[in-house]
């Protein structure tokens, strides 16, 4: 155990501090491992359940990170690879790995809205960066805010911004273009901890269609089926791999026998990954992805993606943040409902609600506009960034708040507090 330090704590007996690793320089010893040797442990975000403990190895890592940066981002020596990223989060591996293609990585250590919200932005141009990549959910932001950083910031050096955690509504494809630049290609990607890369992202020989993801990637065979196991196109379905990818785990932590495992991707099609992605896959191959099926709204027996609703929601300047689910009643019947978080002191009255109602109605269809719409403080998230869709819903169905949801993968746990207080008082008895 190597301990940096940063706030004056000591490790505990049996750990190195930073300086005496790097104190004393030696050549490197390089050592024959096999192709699935461990090279990380990275920790699911917790959003369906408690996080796993999804063990990576060397080769498979090494082969899809140079494949992805190399062509499907066209990364290369010439390039500054700047991505927004705690280490808690896979997209830090991710970066770390546009060394492998001999760019320079950007690091940056603070806030991403301090002392304004475009401060990454300031960065990306202190720095030249080529490439920066960042969540959806921040670029949303910007464009909600009204900001222009291609006015205010020097981004002549910007040619790509790569976007992930949640899907990128077709509005924020139009802000790039108009409000950083029309020189800069959007990169919509979408991946997982689960693999440590991703399964659909750009293509720099393809046309850009916003709100869709240009490609499945390089050697990832994506399909998408329907409940039995059929190919669909252009129709909602769950996201699969029907073939091994290099960098699929080489076992869970603490799952010797590989139950876990195997329960989490291949219980529902036998031999094929089940990712948990609820998408679209048109004939040309460029993908939408509409959130995760296990949080897919299944309204009058169709089935709704939330990324639907949050894309009409998002155009609302008064709406910070919001978050859908869907419980299914005992008598049969079905509850969807719409969380929202709003700004300042706005309050959820009754015009704001047909406001938010009829944005729903006009964007995406009748069938999508929830039963109840309900004002919280905030939205809970992950520390990646990821709503909490699933434990919310867990919470609604009657479920023991202290198993429905790991606080500590929650960045705000006083976040859930209201959803605790609010499903208690809607269902006191919990559910069998």
């Amino acid at each position: 155990m190597v301990v940096v330090d940063r706030l004056g704590l000591r490790g505990p007996p049996g750990s190195d501090p930073w300086a005496a690793l790097a104190g004393s320089p030696a050549p490197p010893a390089f050592e024959p491992l096999p192709f699935d040797h461990p090279l990380y442990v990275l920790f699911s975000s917790g959003t369906t359940g408690p996080p796993k403990g999804i063990v990576h190895g060397h080769g498979g890592q090494l082969l899809d990170h140079i494949r992805h940066h190399a062509l499907h981002l066209d990364l290369g020596p010439a390039d500054r690879f700047s991505f927004y990223t705690g280490t808690g989060w896979m997209v830090w591996n991710w970066l770390v790995a546009g060394l492998l293609v001999g760019s320079t990585i950007v690091l940056y250590d603070g806030s991403p809205r301090h002392p304004e919200l475009d401060a990454q932005f300031e960065v990306v141009a202190r720095a030249g960066a080529t490439v920066h990549g960042t969540s959806a959910g921040y670029l949303t932001a910007c464009a909600k805010a009204g900001l222009s950083p291609g006015a205010r910031h020097d981004l002549a050096a910007l040619r790509a911004i790569a976007s992930t955690g949640s899907p990128l509504p077709p509005e924020t494809f139009h802000w790039i273009r108009e409000a950083v630049g029309a020189h800069v290609w959007p990169v919509s990607t979408s991946g997982g901890t689960d693999v440590c890369s991703a399964f659909v992202s750009g293509c720099p020989l393809r046309e850009v269609r916003a709100g869709e993801i240009q490609c499945r990637c390089l050697g990832a065979a994506i399909d998408v089926l329907d409940e039995g196991g059929r190919p669909l196109r252009g129709e909602v379905g769950e996201l699969v791999l029907t073939a091994p990818l290099p960098s699929m785990p080489v076992r869970f932590w603490d799952d010797p026998d590989g139950e876990r495992y195997r329960a989490s991707y291949f219980a529902d099609f036998p031999g094929v990954w089940r990712h948990g992605d609820w998408a679209t896959l048109s004939d040309d191959g460029a993908v939408v992805i509409l959130g995760r099926s296990d949080s897919t709204l299944n309204r009058h027996g169709v089935r709704i993606g939330t990324a639907e609703i949050y894309a009409a929601v998002d155009r609302l300047p008064a709406v910070t943040d919001s978050l859908a689910i869907g419980v299914e009643q005992p008598d049969g019947g079905y509850w969807m409902a719409l969380f929202v978080a709003l700004d300042g002191d706005a309050i959820l009255d009754d015009a704001a609600r047909s406001a938010v109602a009829e944005a729903i109605r006009t964007a995406a269809s009748p069938r999508h506009v929830p039963d109840e719409i309900v004002q919280v403080p905030a939205i809970p998230r992950t520390m990646t960034g990821k709503k909490l869709e699933v434990p919310i819903k867990r919470l609604f169905m009657g479920a023991d708040p202290a198993t429905a949801v790991n606080r500590n993968a929650v960045a705000d746990p006083a976040a859930l507090d209201a959803f605790v207080e609010l499903a208690a008082a809607r269902s006191p008895t919990p559910r069998p």
